[in-house]
């Protein structure tokens, strides 16, 4: 627990009566975007995974990546061994840290502030965060009811020409509140309909990607929770229907890849609709290469974690990702580097012999209307 450490703290002053409530203030830039999120119940998870008290839907967020306790009007952040770190004001921890009003506390690249507010003990706060709730819930029933999402897309490449040999689809919204993918999805926890609006942004994405040059790959996202439950198989067979001609590879993260027996009934299944399988985020969780032999897919993504800096690595590790990426290759999977952002980046990913990849560096996710036919 938090108080077995002696580092020197802070603790909030209260009177009989009134309580710390303790806040991260997550911004988007404007004012307009600030958004308070109350650090309630304790201890608090943050992580990528469903259950988590808040669920950040990024490829940089570890499955259960951070915890906030509360001892004794003290709030402190406990990191859970995440791959991408957790960091207060800059400086990344590794043992249970104080929290103090005004502090940056960062879970990978996501940064919030912290805020703390005296309150009388009352139903107020709670008043509050029911009615934020309320109104997150109503926008997302009207986001399902009228499918209010936007496709993005973001070019998959030949990285030796830089050619775009597809897109993954990625969704975004204009509807308030749920205008990302991670708002979308918290809100559907809530009401347990992950999968359906998975689901959804499967069918939206591949509709308006037919709009794309013929012979582009739409690279289409699962839920973890889909790979566990009945249904997916038919999903994808109505998907098809949209365009027997479409290219489609369905990607799966690398942690629901647990049953090798499973994953190939699943490819079968696939392979039947002419539909592709690629694993993502490889190496961000369990590297889970017995399951790679027994059941590969088509593309493996190697998560951004192993690709970020990668020209900057010290040459053991270079050799190790070299390694991995010619296992990948002999056994007939094509290796692709997500995550790249420099050209130093994508010069290292050649010379390892990554023959696809995806990033910044080529192309940041957009919607339709900005891409023109494959050069």
């Amino acid at each position: 627990m938090p108080c077995e450490y002696s580092s020197p703290v802070s603790r909030i002053e209260t009177q009989p009566g009134e309580e710390a409530v303790w806040m991260l203030l997550r911004t988007g830039g404007s004012d307009a975007d600030q958004r308070e999120i109350l650090v309630d119940p304790v201890p608090f998870s943050v992580g990528r995974q469903p259950g988590c008290c808040l669920q950040l839907n990024y490829r940089t967020i570890s499955g259960h990546h951070a915890d906030l306790q509360l001892d004794r009007n003290q709030l402190w952040v406990v990191d859970r061994k995440s791959t991408n770190g957790t960091y207060v004001n800059g400086r990344r921890i590794s043992e249970p840290t104080p929290l103090r009003e005004e502090d940056l506390v960062q879970f990978a690249d996501v940064a919030m502030r912290v805020k703390c507010d005296v309150r009388r003990t009352t139903c107020h706060t709670l008043q509050e965060d029911v009615c934020d709730q309320a109104l997150a819930l109503v926008q997302f029933d009207r986001l399902m009811e009228n499918r209010l999402v936007t496709p993005f897309y973001q070019p998959i490449v030949d990285i030796f020409s830089g050619r775009a040999l597809g897109y993954e689809v990625l969704a975004r919204s204009r509807v308030f509140g749920m205008e990302s993918c991670a708002a979308m999805f918290n809100a559907a926890a809530r009401l347990n309909m992950e999968v359906e609006l998975s689901r959804m942004l499967r069918w939206e994405g591949v509709r308006e990607g037919l709009n794309l040059p013929a012979e582009a790959w739409l690279f289409v996202n699962t839920h973890p929770f889909e790979i566990s439950r009945d249904g997916l198989v038919e999903s994808m067979a109505q998907v098809r229907q949209l365009s027997q001609e479409a290219r489609i590879i369905l990607e799966i993260h690398e942690a629901a890849v647990t049953d090798p027996a499973e994953m190939r009934t699943l490819r079968a299944q696939l392979r039947e609709l002419n539909i592709g399988v690629a694993y993502d985020d490889f190496c961000a969780g369990q590297t889970r290469l017995g399951e790679l032999v027994e059941a590969p897919p088509d593309y493996l993504k190697f998560d951004m974690s192993m690709i970020r800096r990668i020209d900057q690595a010290p040459s053991e590790r270079q050799r190790m990702l070299g390694s991995l990426v010619k296992m990948v290759r002999e056994l007939g999977i094509a290796p692709l580097a997500e995550g790249i952002e420099t050209a130093a980046e994508a010069n290292t990913c050649r010379e390892l012999g990554f023959s696809t990849a995806q990033g910044f560096y080529f192309g940041a996710p957009a919607p339709l209307r900005q891409y023109s036919p494959l050069q």
